[in-house]
């Protein structure tokens, strides 16, 4: 066979294509530098994302952080105000305690003082009551007990200390009576102006009858006419003393039976003076108001002022104090006699309170 050899003769070279080849280094660059865009951007908008999701939460701490130091900052006013409130609370009850502290004293020593009062006042009540009862029970106006009525007594059988005769009516005394002879006849032989005579008495109707109409509904007004006609006639002068005020006072007192009467040697209660001029002293009267031995003193009520009082005045007092007790156990129906013998007992103080304001008074014999 025939073998041909043929030749290729090169030409000059022709120019190069510049359409890239598929797959070419030229599409292989750009295909990485897509990427790298891509990605650039893509981290860009992680890295803006991731931002702005810091951004909110920075917000919101912040907002959560300015919550809380509102909170801490209202817990921290309300702290205040309790310890405020607990300094005023505990400054409150130690005051407290100590005005209780204070009222618990001032309460003791009133009722201690109250209760000394009311000590002396019961031993003056029941040595009262169980005078009123002698006299009571064993004296009549037709029969008096001459123990429960001195005055009934002659000024010798007093400062002798004889024992009274008990025979009906107001007899003459025993011991003046029996001590003188009788002439033949009964008759004494001592002049008529010398020998002892017998008290007697005689009812007045009008003031019986006043009497009995009070008795019917007994009451310490002054509505009625028996008690109208006492206090004009026996009361009311019997204290009617030179300082008037101080007068008015101890009526007040006796009405309400609030008055005391001490020795003044005996008082264990505190003596508060206003002034001297007031409640006078040891030597003068602090009614009257002359110069007088003072044993005795006065207090009004609830009053921290203690008055001296002369003898006299004593009486006067004592002798309106006396009336106001008896006709009380009237009212209270403690007095057992009849309205006859009640109405001779009344007639007596009344005569007792006349005889203190005219002057007259016992003296304990020393």
């Amino acid at each position: 066979g025939w073998r041909v050899e043929g030749r290729v003769t090169p030409g000059p070279p022709g120019p190069r294509s510049s359409v890239p080849r598929p797959g070419g280094e030229r599409g292989a660059g750009w295909s990485h530098e897509d990427n790298v865009s891509r990605l650039r951007s893509s981290s860009l908008e992680i890295r803006e994302k991731g931002s702005e999701i810091l951004r909110e939460q920075l917000d919101a701490a912040q907002k959560e952080l300015k919550l809380k130091d509102k909170e801490c900052e209202r817990l921290s006013q309300i702290r205040d105000q309790l310890e405020q409130e607990l300094e005023e609370l505990t400054a409150s009850l130690f005051e407290e305690a100590h005005r209780m502290v204070r009222e618990a004293n001032v309460k003791q020593a009133t009722a201690e003082k109250q209760l000394k009062e009311a000590q002396g006042k019961s031993d003056v009540l029941q040595a009262e009551v169980s005078a009123l009862k002698t006299m009571v029970l064993t004296s009549t106006p037709s029969s008096p007990n001459r123990r429960a009525h001195p005055q009934l007594l002659s000024p010798g059988t007093r400062s002798r200390g004889a024992s009274p005769h008990h025979g009906g009516g107001h007899a003459r005394n025993k011991s003046a009576s029996g001590a003188l002879p009788l002439a033949p006849g009964g008759h004494s032989d001592l002049p008529s102006d010398l020998q002892p005579v017998r008290e007697d008495k005689e009812m007045d109707s009008i003031l019986y009858a006043e009497f009995l109409t009070w008795k019917n509904r007994p009451s310490l007004d002054r509505s009625s006419a028996f008690l109208v006609r006492i206090y004009r006639e026996d009361i009311g002068p019997c204290l009617s003393f030179t300082r008037s005020e101080l007068s008015q006072s101890v009526q007040s007192a006796v009405e309400n039976n609030s008055l005391t009467i001490e020795p003044v040697a005996m008082s264990a209660l505190p003596m508060v003076r206003a002034n001297a001029i007031e409640c006078g002293g040891p030597k003068k009267c602090a009614l009257s108001g002359i110069s007088r031995s003072c044993k005795h003193q006065i207090k009004l009520g609830d009053e921290e002022s203690y008055y001296y009082i002369s003898p006299s005045s004593r009486a006067r007092i004592t002798a309106v104090c006396n009336f106001f007790t008896y006709i009380r156990y009237i009212q209270q129906g403690l007095v057992r006699h009849d309205a006859e013998q009640m109405f001779w007992e009344v007639t007596r103080l009344r005569r007792e309170m006349t005889v203190a304001k005219l002057g007259f008074y016992l003296t304990d014999q020393e």
